[in-house]
């Protein structure tokens, strides 16, 4: 598979124009700030794009950002505008001609930004151990569209949860199926270059990533993926797809179930770019200033982690008054609405 991927991405497409279907596209909005921020990264590093979602975390200020599967370049210069000068960003990439467009291109960018805080490194991302990454040394982990390319996802999910600092994330855009894809369309390298034969089914996701100690990942948007292409819809027929992004944190004490113990939080209005709505996940569209009910576990993403400064708690712990109704295992897409006037308990 890495080979496959290495060839598709570093021989076969010239530039992301070369792309067979939108799984390896990005159709979300940025906002204005991640807009001025790709107008200053290079023509060059924008055209050999393939991600498939916005990996831009809020509040990372400052934060130390490792970037998996960083291709060419373009969300590692992005991060790293919105990090700053007290913030870095390390990117891994497998694909050598997508790192000499990355590296060609550092001292335009470091001219550009007005400092330099990017570097890249040559490796695969199933075997991040034989890196010289120390472990808990990042905030955030970013990937976009790049661990379905792999076969030992299991592996970068382990490697991920060890290198994250306690209260770090996993913010990461994907492709996912609503089945097992069959495994003999794993040898077809157009499928597996185009994001789709390598997908995830997301019940295998869920399992893989809580069995590496992310115990309740939240989805933060998601979109189904049209298969354009005649030819390679035939191959997937039957077979649905959905470009996915979730956010996975690093905290001890998250427990299975979404449990209520009166707990809500009033947010402050204080992140930038999300002043009047903070939007964690695809249910929690917190309004500044609202009481907003919350589970013991949305509880703990928000106070203790990056976002805490920006919050106000209230409650504890003390009194559990048992799980919140309608936090079931159902299939995750399609549910996203960022409509904050929802507030309801059973949207924990």
């Amino acid at each position: 598979m890495l080979e496959n991927a290495q060839d598709y991405y570093g021989k076969v497409l010239s530039g992301s124009a070369d792309l067979r279907t939108d799984a390896c596209c990005t159709a979300e909005m940025p906002s204005e700030a991640v807009r001025r921020a790709l107008a200053n990264v290079h023509e060059e590093v924008r055209a050999r794009y393939y991600g498939c979602g916005l990996v831009v975390p809020q509040a990372i200020e400052g934060a130390h950002v490792l970037d998996l599967g960083s291709g060419a370049g373009q969300d590692a210069y992005l991060l790293a505008q919105l990090v700053g000068t007290n913030g870095s960003v390390t990117g891994v990439d497998a694909t050598p001609e997508q790192l000499a467009v990355a590296e060609a291109h550092k001292d335009w960018h470091a001219d550009k930004f007005g400092f330099a805080n990017v570097r890249f490194v040559e490796g695969d991302i199933e075997k991040l151990e034989a890196l010289d990454l120390a472990p808990e040394s990042f905030d955030v982990i970013v990937s976009n569209c790049v661990i379905n390319l792999v076969a030992d996802k299991a592996a970068v999910f382990r490697a991920a949860h060890r290198l994250l600092k306690p209260g770090g994330e996993l913010y990461f855009s994907d492709v996912y199926a609503d089945r097992r894809v069959p495994a003999h369309l794993l040898e077809d390298p157009v499928l597996h270059g185009e994001c789709l034969s390598g997908a995830l089914y997301w019940g295998d996701f869920d399992r893989l990533a809580k069995e590496a100690g992310f115990a309740d990942p939240r989805l933060v948007t998601d979109r189904p993926l049209a298969i354009n292409d005649r030819a390679v819809a035939a191959k997937l027929e039957g077979i649905g797809f959905v470009s996915a992004t979730w956010r996975l944190f690093k905290l001890d004490g998250l427990e299975p179930q979404c449990e209520d113990y009166g707990q809500a939080v009033r947010y402050k209005g204080t992140v930038a770019g999300e002043e009047d709505v903070f939007h964690l996940d695809a249910h929690h569209a917190i309004e500044a200033g609202r009481t907003f009910p919350v589970c013991g576990n949305t509880w703990l993403m928000l106070e203790q982690t990056r976002f805490a400064p920006h919050f106000d708690f209230i409650g504890d712990f003390s009194k559990h008054y048992g799980v919140f109704p309608g936090c079931g295992t159902a299939v995750p897409f399609g549910q996203t609405d960022a409509n904050p006037s929802k507030t309801e308990a059973a949207c924990c």
